[in-house]
């Protein structure tokens, strides 16, 4: 028997079987459409993904040579906070799903930071205002979308991040599908409560959100319902959202114990085990994850925006490389970045800065600059924003980490993780296995139905593949580091 895992991300859906040692069986992925209607603005068709989905699915099992009497359980990963409302009774989406990254929402966001600062709901969520988080997107499509408000007073809309959206679909869709999510995505809502891990009525009014379109808050592993269609009969026993998935996937189950993951945007999460810890350097308090009826752990999260986004705007919109793998052949042809820095404020910095009114900028360009210079400050820039998340990080848990676990596609670039490792002074390692966010997912499913029978059985899973040293000299990173941050500054204030 084998678990599988639908690993529904930013750029694409792919559904990955594993074994019980944690390797990969069969996989297969599909990208899904961006959509920018205009500046800031970023959607997903979520008809195209469920239908995505459901074809990675059938393709997985079949390169396979599997079934899904196969399969002893599923379980459910995804982009977080990207927000869809659809119809109960005929499964339509009302609008394009409103993607993490889409920052419309950016003048409720001063509207409401106007009433109490941008930290108002941070006590109670762990989240300042910002247009990341699902609470506003909802409230920006109940104000503009016609008819949404009026159907959702009539008791016909269902409000979900992609797992509520998947889950509901693959359970039964319009014939009695399940409306679920998880603590670690409702987490991510700014909508529900840390402590008491349920709807804030509060928060509710805050944000004029009915609560009847919300769905109900589970743990990340138990079974929710059996899955129709393309898996019928399998049990849907766990959700995560994607950087929780990479914590649980790289084994991080003590307290002081942290992952990075290399994606669209980079995410660094530190398990503060059951304690509430709020930053006071930017960062972002979340759920890591709830195991049955375990209590939940907690985490301390840096989000950056822009990480892998930014290989992939060098090669879409200026043509400067092929593929994204080119990046790597690209940087090396140059010795350094030439006094190069790329700060890839596209939607605003997140952590640990949250300035919606940052915008990208590269700074230090001289005649000497060529394109392996900026591709060269496109890789750095996301060792630079990692650095700073660490550093706020170890200021709030008052630890020193003593390596980095990462995992995501950008860690195939060798180049790029020398340099992480450079800079932070710390060991950079890489798991054998990258794709820990579906293995994550995997896990929690696993654990829900009894085909892992607890976290050590995982641990023992976990084998490192390589470990990059640090070799730069004090005083060359102290100096790059420096004109980052001045860098940086220049990136703000940009939209007024």
């Amino acid at each position: 028997m084998y678990i599988g895992s639908i690993d529904q991300g930013t750029t694409s859906t792919r559904f990955i079987v594993f074994d019980q040692q944690g390797q990969i069986i069969s996989v297969a992925q599909k990208e899904h459409t961006q959509i920018y209607p205009q500046p800031g603005w970023v959607e997903h068709n979520p008809d195209e993904i469920w239908t995505n989905t459901q074809e990675v699915i059938a393709e997985a099992l079949h390169k396979g040579g599997l079934t899904t009497k196969d399969l002893a359980a599923v379980g459910i990963t995804n982009q977080r906070e990207t927000t869809v409302v659809w119809n109960k009774h005929t499964g339509k989406p009302y609008y394009n799903a409103l993607v993490w990254q889409d920052t419309r929402t950016s003048s409720l966001v001063a509207e409401l930071a106007a009433e109490g600062g941008a930290d108002r709901f941070r006590p109670k969520t762990g989240l300042p205002l910002a247009t990341y988080f699902s609470s506003l997107k909802a409230k920006w499509l109940l104000k503009h979308i016609a008819t949404l408000e009026k159907d959702a007073l009539k008791g016909e809309v269902l409000f979900g991040t992609m797992d509520t959206y998947v889950l509901w679909q693959l359970t039964g869709g319009v014939h009695g599908g399940q409306h679920i999510t998880d603590v670690t995505n409702a987490s991510r809502t700014q909508l529900m409560n840390l402590s008491t891990l349920q709807w804030d009525g509060e928060l509710l009014e805050a944000f004029g959100i009915p609560r009847n379109i919300l769905p109900e808050i589970r743990s990340s592993s138990e079974v929710y319902g059996t899955a129709t269609g393309v898996l019928e009969g399998v049990p849907v026993a766990g959700i995560l959202g994607d950087q929780q998935a990479a914590l649980v996937g790289q084994t991080c189950f003590e307290p002081g114990e942290a992952k990075n993951t290399y994606g669209t945007g980079c995410f660094m999460l530190l398990n503060t085990g059951t304690t509430i810890n709020q930053s006071t350097h930017g960062l972002i308090t979340t759920v890591a994850y709830q195991l049955g009826d375990k209590p939940a752990h907690y985490a301390l999260e840096g989000s950056v925006a822009i990480a892998g986004a930014l290989v992939q705007w060098l090669r879409d919109n200026l043509g400067i490389i092929q593929k994204s793998s080119d990046i790597e052949e690209l940087a090396a042809t140059v010795e350094d970045n030439g006094g190069c820095y790329f700060v890839p404020a596209f939607s605003g910095l997140y952590a640990p800065y949250w300035r919606a009114d940052a915008r990208g900028v590269i700074a230090g360009l001289t005649r000497f600059v060529n394109k392996g210079h900026l591709g060269r400050a496109a890789l750095e820039a996301t060792a630079f924003q990692t650095l700073e998340v660490l550093e706020a990080m170890e200021k709030d848990a008052g630890i020193r980490l003593s390596e980095l676990r990462v995992d995501g596609g950008m860690t195939v670039n060798e180049l790029l993780m020398q340099f992480q490792a450079d800079l932070l002074n710390v060991p950079v390692v890489r798991p054998k296995m990258i794709e820990t966010t579906a293995l994550g997912a995997a896990y929690a499913a696993g654990l829900a139905v009894g085909y892992w029978k607890d976290t050590d059985d995982l641990r023992r899973n976990w084998g490192i593949e390589k470990t990059w040293e640090p070799v730069m000299e004090k005083s060359v990173r102290n100096s790059l580091y420096r004109h980052w941050r001045k860098a940086v500054r220049r990136s703000f204030g940009w939209e007024e």
